[in-house]
Protein backbone atom coordinates (compact mmCIF):
# COMPACT_ATOMS: atom_id res chain seq x y z
CA UNK A 1 0.00 0.00 0.00
CA UNK A 2 1.57 3.28 -1.10
CA UNK A 3 1.20 6.44 0.92
CA UNK A 4 -0.28 9.05 -1.38
CA UNK A 5 -0.99 12.17 0.62
CA UNK A 6 0.61 15.10 -1.22
CA UNK A 7 -1.71 17.56 0.48
CA UNK A 8 0.16 17.00 3.75
CA UNK A 9 3.27 18.51 2.25
CA UNK A 10 1.72 21.97 2.39
CA UNK A 11 0.59 21.74 6.01
CA UNK A 12 3.90 22.78 7.56
CA UNK A 13 4.17 25.66 5.08
CA UNK A 14 0.68 26.87 5.97
CA UNK A 15 1.39 26.83 9.70
CA UNK A 16 4.60 28.84 9.34
CA UNK A 17 3.49 31.17 6.59
CA UNK A 18 0.17 32.00 8.25
CA UNK A 19 2.08 34.00 10.81
CA UNK A 20 4.81 35.29 8.53
CA UNK A 21 2.56 36.65 5.81
CA UNK A 22 -0.35 37.84 7.92
CA UNK A 23 0.96 41.38 7.70
CA UNK A 24 1.87 41.56 4.01
CA UNK A 25 -1.63 42.17 2.72
CA UNK A 26 -2.43 42.70 -0.95
CA UNK A 27 -2.16 46.47 -1.35
CA UNK A 28 1.56 46.62 -2.17
CA UNK A 29 3.29 45.37 -5.33
CA UNK A 30 4.38 41.76 -5.79
CA UNK A 31 7.97 42.71 -4.99
CA UNK A 32 6.95 43.60 -1.46
CA UNK A 33 5.67 40.07 -0.88
CA UNK A 34 9.30 39.01 -0.47
CA UNK A 35 8.49 39.15 3.16
CA UNK A 36 9.55 38.05 6.61
CA UNK A 37 11.69 35.05 5.83
CA UNK A 38 12.84 32.87 8.70
CA UNK A 39 16.01 30.81 8.60
CA UNK A 40 15.75 27.16 7.64
CA UNK A 41 17.73 24.22 8.90
CA UNK A 42 21.30 24.02 7.67
CA UNK A 43 22.30 21.28 5.27
CA UNK A 44 25.49 20.13 3.61
CA UNK A 45 26.47 23.40 1.97
CA UNK A 46 30.20 22.79 2.29
CA UNK A 47 32.53 25.67 1.48
CA UNK A 48 31.93 25.97 -2.25
CA UNK A 49 29.27 27.46 -4.50
CA UNK A 50 26.58 25.43 -6.27
CA UNK A 51 23.57 26.33 -8.37
CA UNK A 52 20.69 24.44 -9.97
CA UNK A 53 19.02 25.99 -13.01
CA UNK A 54 15.62 24.66 -14.10
CA UNK A 55 14.82 25.23 -17.79
CA UNK A 56 11.08 24.60 -18.12
CA UNK A 57 9.62 23.86 -21.55
CA UNK A 58 5.99 24.98 -21.31
CA UNK A 59 3.43 23.25 -23.49
CA UNK A 60 4.69 19.66 -23.42
CA UNK A 61 7.84 18.82 -25.36
CA UNK A 62 7.43 16.29 -28.19
CA UNK A 63 9.72 13.42 -27.20
CA UNK A 64 9.42 11.69 -30.57
CA UNK A 65 11.29 14.41 -32.46
CA UNK A 66 13.63 15.30 -29.61
CA UNK A 67 15.39 11.94 -29.61
CA UNK A 68 14.83 10.13 -32.89
CA UNK A 69 15.53 6.40 -33.33
CA UNK A 70 18.43 6.18 -35.78
CA UNK A 71 19.16 2.48 -36.35
CA UNK A 72 17.40 1.12 -39.41
CA UNK A 73 14.78 -1.05 -37.71
CA UNK A 74 13.63 1.50 -35.16
CA UNK A 75 13.77 4.43 -37.58
CA UNK A 76 11.52 2.48 -39.96
CA UNK A 77 8.97 1.95 -37.17
CA UNK A 78 9.20 5.64 -36.20
CA UNK A 79 8.65 6.75 -39.79
CA UNK A 80 5.67 4.43 -40.20
CA UNK A 81 4.02 5.82 -37.05
CA UNK A 82 4.79 9.50 -37.66
CA UNK A 83 4.11 9.63 -41.39
CA UNK A 84 6.06 10.60 -44.47
CA UNK A 85 9.40 12.00 -43.40
CA UNK A 86 9.54 15.78 -43.34
CA UNK A 87 6.20 16.22 -45.12
CA UNK A 88 3.44 17.89 -43.13
CA UNK A 89 1.40 18.15 -46.32
CA UNK A 90 1.37 14.36 -46.43
CA UNK A 91 0.16 14.17 -42.81
CA UNK A 92 3.64 13.31 -41.57
CA UNK A 93 5.77 14.63 -38.73
CA UNK A 94 8.75 12.30 -39.00
CA UNK A 95 12.14 13.90 -39.61
CA UNK A 96 14.09 12.73 -42.64
CA UNK A 97 16.89 10.35 -41.72
CA UNK A 98 19.30 12.22 -43.98
CA UNK A 99 19.00 15.22 -41.61
CA UNK A 100 20.03 13.19 -38.54
CA UNK A 101 23.40 12.39 -36.96
CA UNK A 102 23.64 9.47 -34.55
CA UNK A 103 24.81 10.09 -31.01
CA UNK A 104 27.71 7.93 -29.91
CA UNK A 105 26.87 4.97 -27.71
CA UNK A 106 23.56 3.38 -26.80
CA UNK A 107 21.17 3.79 -23.87
CA UNK A 108 22.45 2.13 -20.72
CA UNK A 109 19.29 0.01 -20.46
CA UNK A 110 17.01 -1.10 -23.27
CA UNK A 111 13.79 -3.05 -22.69
CA UNK A 112 12.67 -5.46 -25.40
CA UNK A 113 15.12 -4.09 -27.96
CA UNK A 114 18.62 -4.58 -29.30
CA UNK A 115 20.81 -2.24 -31.27
CA UNK A 116 18.79 0.92 -30.59
CA UNK A 117 20.57 4.15 -31.51
CA UNK A 118 19.36 7.70 -31.10
CA UNK A 119 19.91 11.00 -32.90
CA UNK A 120 19.09 14.42 -31.51
CA UNK A 121 16.80 16.79 -33.35
CA UNK A 122 19.01 18.28 -36.10
CA UNK A 123 18.54 21.81 -34.72
CA UNK A 124 20.17 20.74 -31.42
CA UNK A 125 23.78 21.09 -32.53
CA UNK A 126 24.77 22.74 -29.26
CA UNK A 127 23.38 19.88 -27.16
CA UNK A 128 25.01 17.37 -29.49
CA UNK A 129 28.39 19.08 -28.88
CA UNK A 130 27.80 19.06 -25.11
CA UNK A 131 27.01 15.35 -25.21
CA UNK A 132 30.12 14.64 -27.28
CA UNK A 133 32.22 16.66 -24.80
CA UNK A 134 30.89 14.63 -21.86
CA UNK A 135 28.89 17.54 -20.41
CA UNK A 136 25.32 16.36 -21.02
CA UNK A 137 23.21 13.48 -19.72
CA UNK A 138 19.96 12.35 -21.32
CA UNK A 139 17.19 11.12 -19.03
CA UNK A 140 14.88 8.79 -20.92
CA UNK A 141 11.12 8.50 -20.36
CA UNK A 142 10.82 10.58 -17.20
CA UNK A 143 7.53 11.88 -15.85
CA UNK A 144 5.29 12.23 -12.78
CA UNK A 145 4.71 9.01 -10.85
CA UNK A 146 3.36 8.41 -7.37
CA UNK A 147 4.91 4.94 -7.31
CA UNK A 148 6.46 2.45 -9.75
CA UNK A 149 3.78 1.15 -12.07
CA UNK A 150 3.30 -1.41 -14.83
CA UNK A 151 0.92 -0.94 -17.71
CA UNK A 152 -1.38 -3.58 -16.23
CA UNK A 153 -1.47 -1.68 -12.93
CA UNK A 154 -2.21 1.55 -14.79
CA UNK A 155 -5.04 -0.06 -16.71
CA UNK A 156 -6.57 -1.69 -13.63
CA UNK A 157 -6.04 1.44 -11.47
CA UNK A 158 -4.65 -0.59 -8.56
CA UNK A 159 -1.93 2.05 -8.07
CA UNK A 160 -2.83 5.73 -8.07
CA UNK A 161 -1.69 7.86 -10.97
CA UNK A 162 -0.87 11.55 -10.68
CA UNK A 163 -4.16 13.45 -10.79
CA UNK A 164 -5.44 15.10 -13.96
CA UNK A 165 -3.02 13.50 -16.40
CA UNK A 166 -2.65 15.27 -19.76
CA UNK A 167 -3.80 18.64 -18.33
CA UNK A 168 -1.28 21.43 -18.98
CA UNK A 169 -1.73 23.48 -15.82
CA UNK A 170 -2.02 20.49 -13.49
CA UNK A 171 0.93 18.59 -14.92
CA UNK A 172 3.10 21.73 -14.87
CA UNK A 173 2.29 22.04 -11.18
CA UNK A 174 2.85 18.32 -10.52
CA UNK A 175 6.27 18.42 -12.21
CA UNK A 176 7.22 21.43 -10.11
CA UNK A 177 5.52 20.59 -6.81
CA UNK A 178 4.12 17.01 -6.77
CA UNK A 179 0.57 18.42 -6.55
CA UNK A 180 -1.91 19.70 -9.17
CA UNK A 181 -2.79 23.29 -9.93
CA UNK A 182 -3.25 25.30 -6.76
CA UNK A 183 -0.17 23.92 -5.03
CA UNK A 184 1.86 26.53 -3.13
CA UNK A 185 5.18 24.75 -2.58
CA UNK A 186 7.64 23.38 -5.14
CA UNK A 187 10.60 21.07 -4.73
CA UNK A 188 12.99 23.79 -5.87
CA UNK A 189 11.67 26.00 -3.09
CA UNK A 190 11.94 23.14 -0.60
CA UNK A 191 15.61 22.77 -1.53
CA UNK A 192 15.89 26.54 -1.12
CA UNK A 193 14.46 26.29 2.40
CA UNK A 194 17.47 24.19 3.37
CA UNK A 195 19.96 26.36 1.51
CA UNK A 196 18.84 29.71 2.93
CA UNK A 197 21.03 29.57 6.00
CA UNK A 198 24.14 29.04 3.85
CA UNK A 199 23.52 32.41 2.19
CA UNK A 200 23.26 34.56 5.32
CA UNK A 201 26.88 34.48 6.53
CA UNK A 202 29.18 37.46 6.05
CA UNK A 203 26.30 39.80 5.33
CA UNK A 204 24.62 37.67 2.66
CA UNK A 205 20.91 37.77 1.95
CA UNK A 206 18.82 34.59 2.08
CA UNK A 207 16.33 36.32 -0.22
CA UNK A 208 18.62 35.54 -3.15
CA UNK A 209 18.47 31.76 -2.64
CA UNK A 210 15.61 31.16 -5.11
CA UNK A 211 15.55 33.47 -8.14
CA UNK A 212 13.10 33.38 -11.02
CA UNK A 213 13.73 35.12 -14.33
CA UNK A 214 10.39 33.89 -15.69
CA UNK A 215 7.79 35.33 -13.31
CA UNK A 216 5.67 33.40 -10.85
CA UNK A 217 6.15 29.63 -10.72
CA UNK A 218 5.42 27.23 -7.88
CA UNK A 219 8.76 25.45 -8.43
CA UNK A 220 10.72 28.07 -6.46
CA UNK A 221 8.20 28.57 -3.64
CA UNK A 222 9.18 26.85 -0.41
CA UNK A 223 8.14 26.75 3.21
CA UNK A 224 10.17 29.83 4.10
CA UNK A 225 11.92 30.54 0.80
CA UNK A 226 10.06 32.70 -1.69
CA UNK A 227 10.90 33.27 -5.32
CA UNK A 228 12.78 36.53 -5.82
CA UNK A 229 11.88 37.74 -9.30
CA UNK A 230 14.13 39.62 -11.66
CA UNK A 231 13.69 40.47 -15.32
CA UNK A 232 16.05 39.89 -18.21
CA UNK A 233 17.25 43.46 -17.67
CA UNK A 234 17.80 43.21 -13.92
CA UNK A 235 16.02 43.71 -10.62
CA UNK A 236 12.40 44.87 -10.66
CA UNK A 237 11.91 48.16 -8.87
CA UNK A 238 8.78 49.16 -6.96
CA UNK A 239 7.29 51.79 -9.29
CA UNK A 240 5.77 53.81 -6.48
CA UNK A 241 9.25 54.62 -5.18
CA UNK A 242 9.55 57.14 -8.06
CA UNK A 243 8.88 60.83 -7.87
CA UNK A 244 5.11 60.51 -8.07
CA UNK A 245 2.26 58.01 -8.21
CA UNK A 246 -0.51 58.77 -10.69
CA UNK A 247 0.84 62.31 -10.77
CA UNK A 248 0.67 62.81 -7.00
CA UNK A 249 3.99 63.53 -5.30
CA UNK A 250 2.45 63.01 -1.87
CA UNK A 251 1.80 59.34 -2.61
CA UNK A 252 5.36 58.84 -3.79
CA UNK A 253 6.68 60.57 -0.69
CA UNK A 254 4.55 58.33 1.53
CA UNK A 255 5.82 55.20 -0.19
CA UNK A 256 9.45 56.35 0.13
CA UNK A 257 8.81 57.02 3.79
CA UNK A 258 7.52 53.46 4.18
CA UNK A 259 10.69 52.19 2.61
CA UNK A 260 13.08 54.14 4.82
CA UNK A 261 11.35 54.31 8.19
CA UNK A 262 10.78 50.92 9.84
CA UNK A 263 10.13 52.24 13.34
CA UNK A 264 6.43 52.98 13.48
CA UNK A 265 4.00 52.66 16.33
CA UNK A 266 1.17 50.94 14.47
CA UNK A 267 1.96 47.23 14.15
CA UNK A 268 0.56 46.80 10.63
CA UNK A 269 2.21 49.98 9.38
CA UNK A 270 5.50 48.92 10.93
CA UNK A 271 5.38 45.57 9.12
CA UNK A 272 4.65 47.28 5.81
CA UNK A 273 7.64 49.53 6.38
CA UNK A 274 10.01 46.66 7.15
CA UNK A 275 8.86 44.64 4.16
CA UNK A 276 9.06 47.61 1.80
CA UNK A 277 12.54 48.50 2.99
CA UNK A 278 13.65 44.91 2.56
CA UNK A 279 12.42 44.90 -1.03
CA UNK A 280 14.10 48.22 -1.80
CA UNK A 281 17.37 47.05 -0.27
CA UNK A 282 17.24 43.79 -2.25
CA UNK A 283 16.68 45.65 -5.52
CA UNK A 284 19.61 47.93 -4.71
CA UNK A 285 21.89 44.98 -3.93
CA UNK A 286 21.03 43.17 -7.17
CA UNK A 287 21.40 46.32 -9.26
CA UNK A 288 24.80 47.09 -7.73
CA UNK A 289 26.02 43.52 -8.22
CA UNK A 290 24.91 43.44 -11.86
CA UNK A 291 26.73 46.72 -12.49
CA UNK A 292 29.97 44.73 -12.21
CA UNK A 293 29.07 42.84 -15.42
CA UNK A 294 27.72 44.06 -18.73
CA UNK A 295 25.34 42.23 -21.00
CA UNK A 296 27.20 43.80 -23.91
CA UNK A 297 30.64 42.43 -23.03
CA UNK A 298 32.07 38.92 -23.28
CA UNK A 299 31.16 36.31 -22.27
CA UNK A 300 27.60 37.61 -21.81
CA UNK A 301 27.45 39.17 -25.27
CA UNK A 302 27.78 35.67 -26.75
CA UNK A 303 24.20 34.74 -25.85
CA UNK A 304 21.56 34.66 -28.61
CA UNK A 305 18.84 37.29 -28.49
CA UNK A 306 15.75 35.09 -27.99
CA UNK A 307 13.93 35.25 -24.67
CA UNK A 308 15.24 31.98 -23.19
CA UNK A 309 18.82 32.96 -23.97
CA UNK A 310 18.42 36.39 -22.38
CA UNK A 311 16.96 34.75 -19.28
CA UNK A 312 19.97 32.43 -19.02
CA UNK A 313 22.28 35.38 -19.60
CA UNK A 314 20.76 37.04 -16.54
CA UNK A 315 21.30 33.84 -14.54
CA UNK A 316 24.93 33.83 -15.68
CA UNK A 317 25.43 37.44 -14.58
CA UNK A 318 23.85 36.76 -11.18
CA UNK A 319 26.09 33.73 -10.72
CA UNK A 320 29.10 35.84 -11.71
CA UNK A 321 28.06 38.24 -8.91
CA UNK A 322 27.88 35.46 -6.31
CA UNK A 323 30.77 36.79 -4.23
CA UNK A 324 29.35 40.29 -4.21
CA UNK A 325 25.93 38.94 -3.21
CA UNK A 326 27.62 36.50 -0.78
CA UNK A 327 25.61 33.50 -1.97
CA UNK A 328 26.77 29.88 -1.75
CA UNK A 329 23.68 27.95 -2.84
CA UNK A 330 21.11 29.13 -5.39
CA UNK A 331 18.18 27.68 -7.35
CA UNK A 332 17.10 29.46 -10.54
CA UNK A 333 14.24 29.05 -12.98
CA UNK A 334 13.93 30.11 -16.61
CA UNK A 335 11.43 28.98 -19.22
CA UNK A 336 10.40 28.88 -22.85
CA UNK A 337 6.87 28.40 -24.17
CA UNK A 338 5.41 27.31 -27.47
CA UNK A 339 5.63 23.52 -27.14
CA UNK A 340 1.88 22.83 -27.36
CA UNK A 341 2.23 21.84 -30.99
CA UNK A 342 -1.01 20.18 -32.02
CA UNK A 343 -0.15 21.49 -35.46
CA UNK A 344 2.85 22.92 -37.30
CA UNK A 345 5.06 20.66 -35.21
CA UNK A 346 7.99 20.41 -37.59
CA UNK A 347 8.54 24.17 -37.89
CA UNK A 348 7.62 25.08 -34.31
CA UNK A 349 9.60 22.29 -32.69
CA UNK A 350 12.64 22.98 -34.85
CA UNK A 351 12.65 26.61 -33.74
CA UNK A 352 12.13 25.80 -30.06
CA UNK A 353 14.66 22.99 -29.76
CA UNK A 354 17.24 25.11 -31.54
CA UNK A 355 16.73 27.84 -28.95
CA UNK A 356 16.90 25.43 -26.01
CA UNK A 357 20.04 23.79 -27.34
CA UNK A 358 21.76 27.04 -28.27
CA UNK A 359 21.00 28.81 -25.01
CA UNK A 360 22.06 25.90 -22.80
CA UNK A 361 25.30 25.49 -24.78
CA UNK A 362 26.26 29.16 -24.45
CA UNK A 363 25.26 29.13 -20.78
CA UNK A 364 27.53 26.16 -20.09
CA UNK A 365 30.36 27.78 -22.07
CA UNK A 366 29.94 30.91 -19.95
CA UNK A 367 30.13 28.91 -16.73
CA UNK A 368 33.30 27.31 -18.10
CA UNK A 369 34.81 30.73 -18.79
CA UNK A 370 33.98 31.73 -15.20
CA UNK A 371 35.73 28.59 -13.93
CA UNK A 372 32.64 27.13 -12.25
CA UNK A 373 31.16 24.76 -14.83
CA UNK A 374 31.34 21.92 -12.30
CA UNK A 375 29.41 24.01 -9.76
CA UNK A 376 26.38 24.81 -11.93
CA UNK A 377 23.91 22.25 -13.28
CA UNK A 378 21.13 23.14 -15.72
CA UNK A 379 18.31 20.70 -16.39
CA UNK A 380 15.16 20.63 -18.49
CA UNK A 381 11.59 19.88 -17.43
CA UNK A 382 8.27 19.90 -19.27
CA UNK A 383 4.78 19.05 -18.08
CA UNK A 384 4.54 16.01 -20.34
CA UNK A 385 5.78 14.42 -23.51
CA UNK A 386 3.44 14.04 -26.44
CA UNK A 387 1.95 11.23 -28.49
CA UNK A 388 4.20 9.40 -30.92
CA UNK A 389 1.29 9.14 -33.32
CA UNK A 390 0.57 12.12 -35.55
CA UNK A 391 -2.72 13.98 -35.56
CA UNK A 392 -1.97 15.32 -39.02
CA UNK A 393 0.81 17.86 -38.61
CA UNK A 394 1.24 17.78 -34.84
CA UNK A 395 1.06 15.58 -31.74
CA UNK A 396 -1.25 15.49 -28.74
CA UNK A 397 -0.80 15.49 -24.97
CA UNK A 398 1.19 12.63 -23.50
CA UNK A 399 2.89 11.65 -20.23
CA UNK A 400 6.54 10.61 -20.07
CA UNK A 401 9.27 12.39 -22.03
CA UNK A 402 13.03 12.85 -22.33
CA UNK A 403 15.08 15.43 -20.37
CA UNK A 404 18.59 16.90 -20.54
CA UNK A 405 21.05 17.65 -17.74
CA UNK A 406 24.06 19.87 -18.52
CA UNK A 407 27.11 20.82 -16.46
CA UNK A 408 30.66 20.02 -15.52
CA UNK A 409 29.50 17.71 -12.70
CA UNK A 410 27.35 15.59 -15.03
CA UNK A 411 28.15 11.97 -15.84
CA UNK A 412 27.42 12.06 -19.56
CA UNK A 413 25.37 9.35 -21.23
CA UNK A 414 21.86 7.90 -21.39
CA UNK A 415 19.95 7.11 -18.21
CA UNK A 416 16.70 5.29 -17.61
CA UNK A 417 14.95 2.96 -20.01
CA UNK A 418 14.43 3.44 -23.72
CA UNK A 419 10.78 3.00 -24.71
CA UNK A 420 10.08 0.81 -27.74
CA UNK A 421 8.99 2.62 -30.89
CA UNK A 422 5.32 1.74 -30.73
CA UNK A 423 1.85 3.14 -30.22
CA UNK A 424 0.29 -0.05 -28.93
CA UNK A 425 -1.51 -0.30 -25.60
CA UNK A 426 -1.43 -4.11 -25.48
CA UNK A 427 0.17 -6.10 -22.68
CA UNK A 428 2.99 -7.40 -24.90
CA UNK A 429 6.40 -6.97 -23.25
CA UNK A 430 7.60 -4.71 -26.05
CA UNK A 431 4.70 -2.36 -25.36
CA UNK A 432 5.21 -2.10 -21.60
CA UNK A 433 5.78 1.66 -21.69
CA UNK A 434 2.90 2.64 -23.98
CA UNK A 435 -0.63 3.45 -22.82
CA UNK A 436 -2.02 4.27 -26.25
CA UNK A 437 -1.06 6.52 -29.22
CA UNK A 438 2.57 6.33 -28.17
CA UNK A 439 1.91 8.03 -24.83
CA UNK A 440 4.66 6.88 -22.51
CA UNK A 441 4.09 5.44 -19.06
CA UNK A 442 7.17 6.90 -17.31
CA UNK A 443 9.85 4.40 -16.35
CA UNK A 444 11.53 7.05 -14.18
CA UNK A 445 9.64 9.29 -11.76
CA UNK A 446 10.16 13.04 -11.39
CA UNK A 447 11.00 12.44 -7.71
CA UNK A 448 13.95 10.23 -8.74
CA UNK A 449 15.15 12.85 -11.23
CA UNK A 450 14.83 15.63 -8.64
CA UNK A 451 16.46 13.58 -5.87
CA UNK A 452 19.55 12.97 -8.00
CA UNK A 453 19.95 16.71 -8.57
CA UNK A 454 19.21 17.58 -4.94
CA UNK A 455 21.69 15.03 -3.63
CA UNK A 456 24.48 16.66 -5.65
CA UNK A 457 23.33 20.04 -4.35
CA UNK A 458 23.87 18.91 -0.75
CA UNK A 459 20.49 17.63 0.45
CA UNK A 460 20.71 14.52 2.64
CA UNK A 461 18.59 11.38 2.42
CA UNK A 462 16.34 12.15 5.39
CA UNK A 463 15.54 15.60 4.01
CA UNK A 464 14.69 14.08 0.65
CA UNK A 465 12.56 11.18 1.83
CA UNK A 466 11.14 12.34 5.17
CA UNK A 467 10.07 10.07 8.00
CA UNK A 468 7.27 7.53 8.08
CA UNK A 469 5.98 8.84 11.39
CA UNK A 470 5.13 12.14 9.70
CA UNK A 471 3.43 10.46 6.72
CA UNK A 472 6.36 11.79 4.68
CA UNK A 473 4.91 15.30 4.68
CA UNK A 474 8.25 16.59 5.96
CA UNK A 475 10.01 15.37 2.81
CA UNK A 476 11.23 17.56 -0.02
CA UNK A 477 9.93 14.91 -2.42
CA UNK A 478 6.75 13.37 -0.97
CA UNK A 479 6.67 10.28 -3.21
CA UNK A 480 10.35 9.38 -3.11
CA UNK A 481 9.78 6.87 -0.29
CA UNK A 482 7.82 4.76 -2.79
CA UNK A 483 10.95 4.33 -4.92
CA UNK A 484 14.20 2.46 -4.37
CA UNK A 485 15.29 -1.00 -5.40
CA UNK A 486 13.91 -3.02 -8.28
CA UNK A 487 10.27 -3.46 -9.26
CA UNK A 488 8.82 -5.10 -12.35
CA UNK A 489 12.33 -5.65 -13.69
CA UNK A 490 13.16 -1.93 -13.51
CA UNK A 491 15.70 -0.27 -11.23
CA UNK A 492 13.83 2.56 -9.48
CA UNK A 493 16.88 3.95 -7.71
CA UNK A 494 16.62 7.17 -5.73
CA UNK A 495 19.96 8.26 -7.16
CA UNK A 496 20.02 7.76 -10.93
CA UNK A 497 23.76 8.32 -11.23
CA UNK A 498 23.86 11.12 -13.79
CA UNK A 499 25.59 13.45 -11.30
CA UNK A 500 29.14 13.02 -9.99
CA UNK A 501 29.45 12.65 -6.21
CA UNK A 502 29.00 15.93 -4.35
Amino acid sequence: MYLIQPQLQSRRAFLRRAGQLAFTGAALPTAINLAALGEAAAFNAGSDYKALVCVFLYGGNDYGNTLIPFDNANYAAYQTIRGTAGSEAANGIALAKASLTALGGNPVSVIGQTGLQYALHPSMTGMRDLYADGKAAIMLNCGPLIAPMTKAQYQSRVIATPPKLFSHNDQQSIWQSSSPEGSTIGWGGNIGDLAMSSNTGNGGNSLFTCISITGNAVFLSGDTALSYQVGTGGAVRIDSMGNSVYGFNAVGNAMRSLGTNANRVHLLENEYSKITKRSVDAEGAITAALALTSANSAPYSNFPTDNLATQLRMVARLIAARETLKTKRQVFMVSIGGFDLHDNLIDGHTRNMGRVSGAMKVFHDTMTSLGIADKVTAFTSSEFGRTLSSNGDGSDHGWGGHQFVVGGAVNAGFYGYAPPVSVSSTSAPADQWHVGQGRLLPSTGVDQYAATLAKWFGVNDLELVGTAGQNYNDAILPFLHNFGGTANGVDYARNLGFMKPA
